[in-house]
């Protein structure tokens, strides 16, 4: 099958949308189909190779184009939907086009049928309760106006409504989007997934205090700063948070949260770590946090895959109790589910976890046989059930 993968995002971006792409593409590449991705230019100079960047191999089925795309956001962002555009015309040249941009798919589907191939979106959450929401999750994040959040809503609608095929990443933005706007046809739930290990977890950590681990961005939504609340209740250990950026405010924010609880000197802050470094770091630690409270993007819609990466690496998690987490997470089979937006919560498992090393290590080794469900090629095989029923709908 020929594919169209449209992102508009730097490439390589090293934030969680940016790797999903990427190795969604790759795994669909590796089961025989021809992939081309469409992105912008890497802003580093010299630019990175993709490949080398995520820590992958080349393989003959995934081509990466780049569409010139600059100036301001508005005009970049303008520049890329006419590119999107005129990429996608002709049904010869490809049997369907993939996005996870709601803009860009609701640009396609008012292109004639017969002047382009079936659209398949990937959605990973209302647009417009996520604009709405923004201003509290993210700290940069302006608000969104009513003219804004009501013409979201219709792009929500419209590309439900119209697209050829339609991807959640959980049940429950499935059954959101079914009770607001009916059912649809060619409906697939497909979770973001992780690339798993050869042979079997990392090796445990060496001799040392307990240390629980959180990897990821310390956006306000994800809910970093409950650890450190947490590890403020248990003067025996530490923490290490792989994860942030200097330029951002955000790692910051979370350094001086540890400096006000008095823990600063019992948190290792890693800074940004390339993808294919993370494992690394993951692995001086005895057991890893969750702990997002709830939100418009966290209690049904998210599939993090920091959670995915959690299970694969053999140690025990500790999670907050959300919808969307326990539609893969089982409170004492394989993870400790906790009050969600709870620090004294997450304090309570993790000690579970340093009194009760058994109880880890049967957690944890139930998560790793889980998680083989969760591979990058078992989602690209999901996804690929749906690509041919829409192609011979077609």
């Amino acid at each position: 099958m020929r594919i169209l993968y449209l992102a508009d995002i730097r490439f390589p971006l090293e934030r969680a949308n940016g790797i999903q792409s990427m190795e969604t593409c790759h795994a669909l590449a590796s089961r025989g189909h021809r992939v081309t991705m469409v992105v912008r230019p890497d802003t580093q100079r010299p630019p990175r190779d993709p490949l080398v960047f995520y820590g992958l191999p080349p393989i003959d089925g995934l081509r990466i184009e780049y569409a010139r795309a600059g100036g301001s956001p508005a005009v970049r962002r303008a520049a890329y939907v006419a590119a999107a555009l005129s990429r996608s015309l002709g049904r010869v040249r490809h049997d369907a086009i993939v996005t996870r941009d709601l803009g860009v798919a609701s640009a396609l589907l008012r292109v004639p049928r017969l002047l382009r191939a079936p659209v398949v979106y990937e959605a990973h959450g209302l647009a417009s309760e996520t604009a709405a929401a923004l201003p509290d999750l993210l700290s940069t994040a302006p608000p969104a106006g009513e003219t804004k959040t009501r013409r979201l809503a219709a792009r929500d609608a419209r590309v439900w409504r119209k697209a050829d095929g339609y991807v959640t990443i959980t049940n429950g933005l499935a059954a959101e989007l079914t009770r607001r706007f009916g059912p649809r046809p060619r409906l697939a739930v497909v979770p973001d997934g992780v690339r798993l290990a050869r042979d079997r977890a990392m090796p445990p950590p060496a001799a040392g205090p307990f240390t629980a681990a959180y990897a990821g961005h310390l956006y306000p939504w994800k809910g970093v700063d409950l650890l450190i609340d947490a590890l403020a209740r248990l003067p025996e250990a530490r923490a290490i948070v792989i994860g942030g950026h200097e330029a951002e405010p955000d790692i910051h924010r979370v350094r001086a949260r540890a400096a006000e609880a008095g823990v600063a000197a019992r948190v290792t802050f890693t800074g940004f770590v390339s993808p294919g470094d993370v494992a690394g770091h993951l692995r001086g630690a005895h057991a890893f946090v969750l702990p997002n409270p709830a939100s418009a993007l966290s209690t049904g819609f998210t599939s993090p895959l920091k959670l995915f990466e959690y299970m694969a690496a053999g140690r025990p998690i500790v999670a907050s109790a959300l919808p969307s987490i326990r539609e893969v997470l089982r409170d004492g089979e394989n993870a400790i589910l906790v009050e969600p937006g709870s620090g004294a919560a997450i304090a309570d498992g993790l000690r579970r976890l340093m009194n009760d090393r058994a109880l880890g290590d049967r957690l944890a080794c139930r998560a790793f046989a889980d998680v083989a469900a969760f591979g990058w090629d078992q989602r690209a095989a999901r996804l690929e059930s749906l690509l041919d029923e829409v192609v011979r709908a077609s």
